[in-house]
């Protein structure tokens, strides 16, 4: 598999990554947000999943740009799970 192939399978898993990580961000501004906590962290947070929405647009337009995704087959021994923290 060639660079721009790698890459074509590579960028979706990022965005949707990203996009995961984006959701954490407004699930803990909803925790937060019930506290004392400084609204100044809540700004910060909220600033930061409308950052990754920006890196996404520009992640999906490199994708586009390559010829969209492209599906890979592939029998290895690790996973694609994505982490969770739990901090609760």
């Amino acid at each position: 598999m060639n660079e721009k192939d790698k890459l074509r399978v590579l960028l979706p898993h990022w965005i949707e990554h990203n996009q995961e990580h984006a959701q954490e961000f407004m699930d803990w501004i909803e925790k937060i947000g019930q506290t004392m906590i400084d609204e100044d962290v809540i700004t910060d947070v909220q600033g930061a999943a409308k950052a990754m929405e920006t890196v996404n647009a520009q992640l999906q337009a490199a994708l586009e740009k390559l010829g969209g995704a492209l599906e890979y087959s592939h029998d290895h021994s690790h996973t694609h799970e994505h982490h969770h923290h739990e901090y609760d």
